[in-house]
């Protein structure tokens, strides 16, 4: 996507931000309509939803902070969201591109359905409800550019108005790992480390499994500071187990919470147990260097000790 500037013009008609938006570019024959699920019913009777377009729903099937999507396209796309309407429970939002000019025809908005799928498997920053995977159409090479960069018009608005799924991930830090020592304990230290809780079959499938971590929440200003990531694997263990380097900090999902990709495979440390940690020390991520971390016996030399001891 290019980086060049853009302006966007949104009108919202009923005068609510969270309700229908309506999208438009100057010298683009396309328009974006954003709808609630709960508006559907007073904004199908809108004279562009009887064009052909594409429309994506979206909505949340599970607790990681990826967002379902489904996407769509019909040569007239008010009856197919009728439908979904009536037969997908899953979306609480949509929103549809349609052509002002009715330069978009059947096979053009079928191209767009065939291209958002593939970019959104590409990105991997949602769920597809799609059960079919669209093939592409034959367009002749002039219709292809045309509708190439109709497409490139939707992918410059979804971000706006606030879908990033079919973004493919940027790094927001890229740390540069140091590999401390015992010559570096009486150093000035800043936290470089987060300690992550994590239960047996996220910890096996994901920490191990795929070499990254996600679905957390990092404050700001850690972004660039953190070049560790520590397990803390919960009960019936209790007690931080493995630590790896990370290579990068990817945004994921739709929640500002972040994916911690490891430069390789978390190794096992002496187990540090929770011990006479405070209760709770460990139900959600924790701040630390990765020379406390190493030279910890037990989790209170870390974040302290029991207000009971």
């Amino acid at each position: 996507m290019s980086n060049d500037p853009y302006p966007i013009r949104i009108f919202v008609p009923d005068g609510n931000p969270e309700g229908v938006r309506i999208i438009d570019r100057m010298n683009w024959t396309g328009q974006g309509i954003v709808f609630p699920r709960e508006k559907w019913i007073d904004t199908r009777s809108r004279a562009a939803f009887g064009n052909p377009g594409v429309y994506i729903l979206v909505g949340f099937t599970s607790e990681d902070d990826l967002p379902t999507i489904y996407v769509g396209e019909g040569d007239g796309i008010r009856d197919r969201i009728d439908d979904h309407y009536k037969k997908k429970d899953f979306w609480t939002w949509g929103m549809a591109f349609v052509s002002t000019n009715r330069g978009l025809n059947k096979a053009h908005v079928q191209w767009l359905e065939f291209a958002l799928v593939a970019q959104a498997h590409k990105a991997g920053r949602s769920r597809l409800d799609n059960g079919n995977v669209p093939q592409e159409p034959a367009l002749t090479e002039s219709e292809k550019a045309d509708t190439k960069g109709f497409l490139k018009e939707i992918l410059q608005i979804l971000p706006l108005v606030g879908l990033h799924a079919f973004e493919i991930p940027k790094a927001v830090a890229i740390p540069a790992t140091k590999i401390y020592t015992t010559n570096d304990l009486n150093q000035p230290y800043e936290f470089d480390t987060i300690i992550v809780p994590a239960q047996k079959e996220g910890f096996q499938k994901v920490f191990l499994g795929e070499n990254c971590w996600h679905a957390i929440r990092i404050s700001g200003g850690m972004l660039q500071k953190i070049k560790w990531i520590a397990a803390y694997q919960s009960q019936p263990i209790s007690a931080i187990t493995h630590v790896a380097p990370v290579a990068r900090i990817e945004p994921y999902g739709e929640g500002g919470k972040f994916k911690l990709v490891f430069s390789e495979p978390a190794k096992p440390i002496n187990p540090i147990p929770f011990a006479n940690a405070p209760g709770g020390a460990m139900q959600g991520p924790r701040y630390t260097t990765y020379t406390k971390l190493t030279a910890a016996k037990k989790l209170s030399d870390i974040i302290g000790k029991s207000d009971a001891e």
